[in-house]
């Protein structure tokens, strides 16, 4: 078993150029293994365990019950940082650590009422626990499958199962029994992210990465038990995992979450799978070959490599059309076709993608732009989301993206409220034909069936510096579509040099006000404005003296809480001539998702309001431009909740 890792003067070039020697073709088990184990192994296991108990008698002496959350009582525990969950795993930073100075004490004296608000009625997320990244996705005879990184023992990370459910329309889940639990040397310390592939002649297969019982990522096969059930509710693990094992030059801990396995320019019934991995600071990705997924080739070199940009994560690989609007099998390649090549950074925290051309004769995945290379360029969403995954839905022949959304507050907070994470609303994926740069994320058609009762709708002229109600009930479950017109001709007199180095995150959000905007919705909000989420769109003066719009979540106000994050969320938005700048906003009591342009550009604000809850949820309009007046176009309609327990079973399709 090769760990060597590489050494600090390894460059770039010679990543590109190395050829990694994969594992000898020979079965590899629990029996086998343990007898290979030097003997070291054993006194780190003796070590292991007494600092393991040592640390159990620690937590006991220092335990501290949760607060009453309905008492008037305010005294806190003192704020103490929790520990880091996930890294010296490996893996990314499970515990948030964004709010200045927030320890583990909770210096807010949450209700009751205030963490039972801020449940989901139409994301997905389990009853109760620990969520995050989607595993797997995939349909089968009539159901829609997604699998999750889940802890059943608490509301943090730890102990990682795969979670189970499935719907037939995306919106309406059932809740499974676990499809796999970390029992055996190699995953006994956590079933981590992985892909579903489906045979030519029907057989799924799995692949995933485990965490090994001395701390070695590994990639591992499943499969499910019983085809013939639709519910694919028996997984079986492959009984010589695991599979693939780090190659020489690559750390033990820098190895993780497998792809769908793809047979563009293919000519023998070889599949690819693309694992991330890292050269010192540069991010790169793997490929391994394979016909049967039981023994795999690393092929020579690298998918790509990117300098700076660290360990990737999850990476994705996939084509999209740039003539209709359906989407591709993985395995599509060749003209009127593009391939996406997304990574999720673990230096940063968040999901990056690039428009490139992938060439399987050559192992080399290139980008269109350079400049937009993957990490350093465009990404799926600019707020709290991670961990992105997609699949192709051979249902409705389209491309269907899933994406982790984590908790921002602290996890003490999270603990008194039994839950953690959710996911967000799936979304469907096609290239921009308009732009030509990007893709476009929209919300999946299947929304459009879970509105309850016809739209408010409201046209009607803000003037500058005006803040209006929209008269619509049940304002924490909302789907809002809205279209604004500007007069851009003010900007050939405007002055305002700040304009053409706008950037939401260091604007100063919504008070910022320029001859054109910020203009919007106030979501989340209360009837005297005391707490708010400001989703806006700012129209600022390029350098060329046109027009350039950013869709920004403004978190400064989302809270009157301590210890939760309140950032400024966003990034430009390309608007084309004769487009009318526009927005969708759906709603969920404590998640806004917002899509400009059509899905051009994406933002997920995480909000943990303490006022503006059930029935005193509020939503306006406003026009804090200096200038311009804004003609709006609104629609809203109230949304319904979700989400069944096991083991109800509705009819199953076969």
């Amino acid at each position: 078993m090769a760990t060597s890792r590489l050494t600090p003067a390894y460059d770039l070039k010679n990543a590109a150029a190395a050829v990694y020697t994969p594992l000898p073709e020979q079965p590899h088990s629990a029996e086998v293994e343990i007898r290979d184990r030097k003997p070291f192994k054993i006194i780190s296991a003796i070590i292991l365990s007494s600092l393991l108990l040592l640390a159990l008698i620690l937590v006991a002496v220092n335990y501290q019950a949760p607060p009453s959350h309905s008492s008037g009582d305010n005294s806190q525990p003192a704020a103490v940082m929790p520990p880091s969950r996930g890294v010296s795993q490996g893996v990314s930073e499970k515990a948030f650590r964004g709010a200045s100075g927030a320890g583990n004490g909770v210096s807010f004296a949450w209700s009751n009422l205030m963490l039972s608000w801020q449940r989901t009625s139409y994301h997905f997320q389990p009853v109760k626990n620990w969520m995050n990244d989607p595993n797997g996705p995939l349909y089968y005879k009539g159901w829609y499958h997604l699998f999750y990184q889940y802890n059943p023992d608490s509301a943090v990370w730890g102990n990682i199962t795969w979670g189970h459910a499935v719907s037939t329309d995306l919106i309406n889940w059932l809740h499974l029994p676990f499809a796999m639990v970390p029992d055996q040397w190699y995953d006994v310390n956590g079933v981590w992210t992985g892909s579903a592939t489906i045979l030519p002649d029907g057989r799924i297969v799995m692949l995933y990465t485990g965490d090994t019982d001395d701390y070695v990522q590994d990639q591992n096969l499943a499969f499910p038990a019983n085809l013939s059930d639709p519910l694919l509710v028996d997984w079986v693990k492959y009984p010589n995992n695991p599979v693939i094992y780090p190659p020489p030059g690559i750390g033990v801990k820098d190895f993780r979450d497998p792809t769908t396995a793809g047979t563009a320019g293919m000519q023998n019934g070889q599949r690819l799978v693309t694992i991330g991995s890292k050269v010192g600071k540069t991010g790169i990705s793997l490929v391994y070959e394979t016909t049967n997924f039981t023994t795999f080739k690393l092929l020579y070199g690298v998918l790509h490599a990117v300098p700076g940009t660290g360990m990737w994560e999850c990476v994705d690989l996939y084509p999209v059309s740039t003539t209709g609007e359906n989407g591709l099998d993985t395995s599509v390649n060749g003209l009127g076709v593009k391939h996406v090549l997304k990574t999720s950074l673990d230096d940063d925290k968040h999901d990056y993608y690039a428009l490139g051309t992938y060439d399987p004769v050559k192992n080399k995945w290139t980008p269109d732009n350079p400049d937009l290379d993957v990490g350093i360029g465009l990404r799926l969403d600019y707020g709290k989301y991670y961990a992105a995954r997609t699949f192709y839905d051979q249902n409705k022949q389209r491309r269907i993206l899933w994406g982790w959304i984590g908790e921002t507050d602290l996890e003490a907070v999270d603990l008194m409220k039994g839950w953690a994470s959710l996911q967000a609303i799936p979304r469907t994926i096609v290239f921009d034909k308009k732009t030509g740069t990007n893709v476009l994320q929209r919300p999946e058609e299947e929304v459009e069936s879970w509105s309850s009762g016809d739209p408010i709708t409201q046209r009607r002229i803000f003037e500058p510096g005006s803040v209006v109600p929209i008269h619509v009930s049940g304002a924490t479950q909302l789907d809002i579509t809205a279209s604004f017109e500007v007069d851009e001709t003010l900007l050939e007199t405007t002055s305002e040099s700040h304009d053409a180095g706008y950037d939401c995150s260091n604007s100063g959000g919504a008070g910022t006000r320029g001859s054109l905007g910020p203009f919007g919705l106030l979501v989340v909000a209360d009837e005297k404005l005391s707490e708010l989420t400001p989703v806006y769109l700012y129209v600022a003066k390029g350098g060329d003296g046109k027009a350039k719009a950013h869709l920004c979540a403004y978190q400064t106000r989302s809270s009157m809480a301590s210890g939760v994050e309140k950032e400024v969320y966003g990034s430009a938005v390309p608007v084309l001539d004769g487009e009318n700048y526009s927005a969708r906003i759906l709603i969920d009591h404590s998640i806004v998702e917002s899509f400009a342009q059509a899905g051009r550009t994406c933002v997920r604000s995480r909000d943990y309001p303490t006022k503006d809850i059930y029935g005193a949820a509020r939503c306006f309009f406003f026009n804090n431009a200096t200038e311009a007046s804004v003609r709006a176009s609104l629609k809203a309609w109230q949304m319904k909740s979700f989400i069944r327990p096991y083991p109800f079973i509705p009819d199953q399709k076969s």
